[in-house]
């Protein structure tokens, strides 16, 4: 249990400090990505390409973060508020003109052999749109 959380705890490190590399090496290579409101997405290949279209369009930070573990460390959840700045607009969405937010945030894991093989996000989306100015 303890080692999960040192594991997500890692994973929230390495993204506020924007290093990407970090977070991958923390991923299995088959690792499950439930992005809100959107697809699943399966591998290394496409969590990076997640990463470098978040780091395009947003420059985000995790502030007041809880973790928790299951006994046996298998599945972890995380609670924590974003801290965000948004930067250039995503397809799709509100025109970006440098927006600031604030959302609280859930998200869920699954650990195998000590790396984290799903991630699961969820947050209020109408909520940021709000807050952008949509």
């Amino acid at each position: 249990m303890e080692s999960t959380v040192k594991l997500i705890e890692q994973y929230y490190a390495a993204f506020n400090a924007a290093e990407f590399g970090g977070m991958l090496a923390l991923l299995t290579d088959d690792v499950r990505h439930d992005i809100n409101e959107g697809e699943t997405q399966v591998g290394l290949d496409a969590f990076r390409a997640f990463l470098a279209k978040m780091d395009l369009h947003y420059r985000e930070q995790a502030r007041e973060l809880v973790v928790m573990s299951t006994p046996d460390g298998a599945r972890a959840s995380a609670e924590f508020v974003i801290h965000g700045e948004y930067l250039r607009t995503d397809p799709g969405l509100p025109e970006a003109r440098g927006q600031r937010y604030v959302l609280p945030v859930g998200a869920f894991f699954e650990v195998h052999g000590g790396k984290i093989a799903r991630v699961t996000n969820y947050y209020n989306l109408a909520d940021w749109s709000r807050q952008v100015g949509a």
